[in-house]
């Protein structure tokens, strides 16, 4: 039987162009198909419980994609970061109200591009990269973080904190995450100790620049002059207004 009712949905393109995801993923196609909001959704974003514990933006993206067989912990970064822009402009409108430097804007959403990728820098549905520390000349092969990776290192910085209220886990964490071998060994307790010892800060630095250079992703950035006429590009703030337009904050 037909549905009384219907949705509108809009197809959205990937950053990654798929090319990241084995074969059998529909995230393979490219694009994403994803429904406007509904009430359903706006209560989400409402949900007290969501807001405290950090998830009703992940919440709000899982109810909005019409694929439900879709593995939402296996999406790239920045094709989630071009989910949450599309989810922003079909259900609030392209106009994002911000400050910045004391002044107010109003930035454009559908100017926000994807940043354009050489492919070939990808081995099609292989999320696996090959890289040669330059100061050292260690090989390691390393991966693009996804939603689920990003949970599992959060967890792990939350527990790493409990023990050491001073320490600054994020950017070895992070490297036990994306590197996905070291000189052919591939056992996580011999990544582990080749981080926690033997990786050099040069190295470190060299291989974020080439994970910065061929991740998918979308230009989350604006125009700023300011009052001599430089212009600069500002890293766009997501504030509460972002799907909370009403707050004005």
């Amino acid at each position: 039987m037909e549905p009384k009712f219907t949705i509108p949905t809009e197809e959205i393109e990937l950053p990654s162009k798929g090319l990241l995801y084995s074969a059998d993923s529909p995230l393979a196609t490219g694009k994403l198909e994803m429904k406007y909001m509904t009430a359903k959704e706006e209560d989400l974003l409402t949900n007290q419980n969501y807001i405290k514990n950090g998830t009703v933006i992940d919440k709000l993206l899982k109810s909005l994609i019409v694929n439900k067989d879709l593995d939402y912990n296996q999406i790239l970064i920045g094709d989630k970061n071009a989910i949450m822009i599309a989810a922003r402009i079909l259900s609030y409108g392209k106009d994002y109200k911000i400050r910045y430097a004391g002044e107010e804007f109003t930035v454009d959403l559908t100017e926000l591009k994807n940043i354009e990728i050489d492919e070939s820098n990808y081995d099609g549905g292989t999320n696996n990269f090959e890289f040669e520390l330059p100061s050292t000349g260690n090989k390691v092969t390393f991966k693009l973080l996804t939603h689920g990776d990003e949970k599992n290192i959060e967890r792990e910085i939350a527990g790493l904190k409990k023990i050491n209220k001073n320490s600054s886990p994020e950017v070895s964490t992070r490297m036990k995450y994306i590197i996905t071998s070291i000189n052919g060994l591939t056992e996580k307790k011999d990544i582990r100790e080749f981080v926690d010892k033997y990786f050099l800060a040069s190295d470190s630095r060299a291989l974020r620049a080439e994970y910065n250079r061929i991740q998918p992703n979308v230009n989350m950035t604006f125009k700023y002059t300011d009052e001599d006429g430089v212009e600069e590009d500002v890293d766009l703030p997501i504030g509460l207004s972002f799907f909370w337009p009403d707050t004005g904050r």
